[in-house]
């Protein structure tokens, strides 16, 4: 009977150690505060405009690639709504067309919509940080699933932005993306 209470007072201390280690240390962990003492100001008007070359990778849940990408968006502001349309192309060969429907808050919060999304996105600006949250749909060739996603954008010292999205299903990660936006003519 000793044996099995000190199994079990193991298996609930090592549920609580991979619990705050989820909280306090990981990419979900991370919070808009963070950054909001950095000095380089996010200005998505600014910094996500006019032509931009996206290139990535996506890790499946191994966490090995499965897929490599080249993006080329085109991000258009009126004020402080916008429109991001995206074209990507995979090393498989396939294409993917998105357009994102972009407004900005004046306390720094995005709204945002687009056809693949299940209601509308969420992001918050801080700092040289933007967070977003999104429920997307896959195309039904990848089974249609919707996916939860949450995606941070850095900016970076020379313009560049590092973006880092992990998409979700029933709180599983299936799937994180690493990729890198900026300027076509700064190129």
């Amino acid at each position: 009977m000793e044996a099995l209470a000190f199994f079990l007072c193991g298996v609930v201390f090592a549920l609580f150690l991979g619990w705050q280690k989820h909280r306090y240390f990981s990419f979900s962990a991370q919070k808009p505060a963070d950054y909001a003492q950095e000095s380089r100001e996010f200005d998505l008007r600014r910094h996500l405009n006019g032509p931009l070359l996206c290139e990535g990778v996506i890790y499946g849940p191994t966490g090995r690639v499965t897929s490599r990408f080249v993006g080329h968006f085109d991000a258009r502001w009126d004020g402080d709504s916008g429109v991001m349309t995206e074209r990507f192309e995979y090393d498989s060969g396939d294409t993917q067309n998105r357009e994102w429907a972009l407004e900005l808050r004046e306390d720094g919060t995005l709204h945002m919509t687009a056809s693949d999304l299940v209601g509308a996105g969420t992001g918050q600006l801080c700092g040289s940080a933007l967070q977003m949250h999104y429920r997307m749909k896959l195309p039904e060739d990848a089974g249609g699933h919707v996916l939860s996603v949450t995606d941070w954008m850095y900016l970076t010292p020379n313009g560049t932005i590092v973006n880092r999205s992990q998409f979700r299903k029933y709180g599983i990660k299936v799937a994180e993306l690493v990729a890198t936006l900026r300027r076509k003519e700064d190129m």
